[in-house]
């Protein structure tokens, strides 16, 4: 008789979109924009007029005219080059400290039962996201990359993440196959997943998130929306999501202690802990396969 496994489902998966969800601004508005002297006004302009005209995808719309741009200066863009720039990156108020809260406050409230895995589902750049002070805190980073030559320069788009695709990743985290060379085709049983969606929470600011927040919702999970403070629009599309059932709730981008957004996480929290326990009481009972 094969030895019986020991209970698995006992961590959840917390996945943050980053611009916009973490920072108040995109984030090559703090890092290579400036560097080539543009504004993020005059850049995201010139990628919407870009999509208009070839119909193509945003995402990849604007890591082509981040190339475009730098080589019209003579200048090029390398891995390390990037990464030094992340640093540069501000955060919505309390940013720097959630991670470390939220940890604690599930390894309280679950007597240490029940872990959190952090992670970044972003349409921005990798090489920018490796070198972000808050890196630490993720147990992986998804989001779009170039492709660098022999000299270690940036030359083309090697892998893409739009609104859409995000939807794969949380497919990848919920299977555990997080390594992009790794088929999540084939069927899996839902018991051996080792993350199912009843443990994730999905956390972003607008509509590219339409897509990642349905698929977490109607498997069984959850999504939060946040917005700027000041922001008619913002809050505006947060209601939207609200109303059409993509999200359980939204809140303001503020990530300080006593905060509405951090009461609302901690009610979410508290829930999954509980069937966690629950879970795990009726598997060492034998009453759960």
């Amino acid at each position: 008789m094969p030895a019986k496994r020991g209970f698995r489902h006992d961590t959840i998966a917390v996945l943050y979109d980053f611009d916009g969800t973490l920072t108040p601004q995109p984030m090559q508005e703090y890092t290579v924009l400036p560097q080539l002297g543009i504004t993020g006004q005059e850049f995201w302009a010139d990628v919407q007029r870009e999509a208009q005209r070839t119909s193509g995808d945003a995402v990849l719309i604007y890591m082509r005219l981040l190339l475009q741009r730098t080589k019209e200066q003579q200048r090029h863009l390398s891995r390390g080059d990037l990464r030094a720039l992340g640093r540069r990156i501000l955060y919505f108020p309390g940013v720097s400290g959630w991670f470390g809260r939220v940890n604690a406050y599930v390894r309280r409230r679950s007597r240490g039962l029940v872990t959190v895995k952090n992670y970044v589902v972003s349409a921005g750049q990798k090489e920018i996201l490796e070198g972000i002070t808050i890196r630490r805190h993720f147990a992986r980073i998804f989001a779009s990359e170039y492709f660098f030559d022999q000299q270690g320069v940036a030359t083309f788009p090697n892998v893409l993440i739009n609104d859409t695709v995000k939807t794969q990743y949380i497919f990848r985290i919920n299977k555990g196959r997080e390594d992009i060379r790794q088929s999540i085709n084939e069927h899996m049983p839902e018991d051996e997943r080792p993350i199912p969606f009843r443990n994730m929470i999905y956390v972003g600011d607008g509509m590219t998130d339409v897509p990642g927040m349905t698929v977490t919702k109607k498997n069984g999970g959850h999504a939060i929306a946040v917005y700027k403070t000041g922001s008619k629009g913002s809050r505006r599309t947060c209601r939207d999501l609200l109303k059409a059932g993509r999200i359980d709730f939204y809140a303001p981008a503020d990530f300080r202690p006593g905060q509405d957004l951090e009461g609302g996480v901690r009610l979410v929290l508290d829930m999954m802990i509980a069937r966690t326990l629950y879970e795990r009481e009726l598997f060492g009972r034998g009453l759960l396969a």
